[in-house]
């Protein structure tokens, strides 16, 4: 494994993946709505792709131009915007990384998705319900594909460094937070192991406080 598709790499949980990725010698390409968000793309001298995950065309033709046995990672996500990306861009990504073969895709939704929807406070059903609902959307149309995928549910997201303390979890109730960065790691993890292939994960960090 040497080579990564990292789509959503601009910000957020994208900019940590990239910075850690680039930390383990592993070639990368960001793709980016806007690379001008993430000036340390430019400063990493990391290959980049500009698309609107939102656009069906744009999609397509950037997956088409990627090279074959790379290793696609999604931390796109959308809040409050006027077309959220969080389903039908992946439907469209889905599509395309199927029609172009390019099978390991590593999914990174939230808490509350899917069936942990039902251990989602009423709180933050109200706060970014719309959002877990429009990615659990996206993960049933991906288990439903031909890809060899994996699904990471990471609990609040906060900045900060890899704390080797992310703990991942399949089919129980957690609640929690953790830094980016650790995330990055715990995905790495999966991303060497063929038996996260079609298996969902939690992961939270029982050592970082409210």
């Amino acid at each position: 494994m040497n080579k990564i598709a990292i789509w959503g790499a601009a910000s957020g949980l994208g900019a940590a993946m990239l910075d850690y990725f680039h930390e383990q010698d592993l070639a990368i390409t960001a793709i980016v709505r806007n690379p001008d968000k993430n000036p340390r793309i430019s400063e990493l001298n990391i290959d980049y792709m500009v698309c609107d995950a939102t656009n069906k065309e744009q999609i397509f033709t950037t997956v088409s131009k990627l090279p074959k046995g790379i290793i696609t990672i999604s931390t796109m996500g959308s809040f409050q915007a006027e077309v959220p990306v969080d389903y039908i861009g992946h439907r469209h990504l889905i599509d395309a990384l199927e029609q172009f073969e390019h099978a390991r895709f590593l999914f990174i939704t939230s808490l509350g998705c899917g069936d942990s929807w039902r251990y989602l406070s009423e709180r933050s059903r109200q706060g970014f319900g719309k959002a877990v609902r429009e990615k659990s959307l996206a993960e049933a149309w991906l288990q439903s594909s031909q890809l060899d995928f994996t699904i990471l549910r990471p609990g609040g997201l906060k900045n900060g460094d890899i704390t080797n303390t992310g703990k991942l979890s399949q089919h129980q109730e957690v609640h929690g937070l953790i830094t980016r960065s650790e995330v990055a790691r715990l995905s790495l993890q999966l991303l060497k192991r063929e038996d996260s292939i079609g298996q969902i994960y939690e992961c939270v960090d029982p050592e970082l406080t409210y």
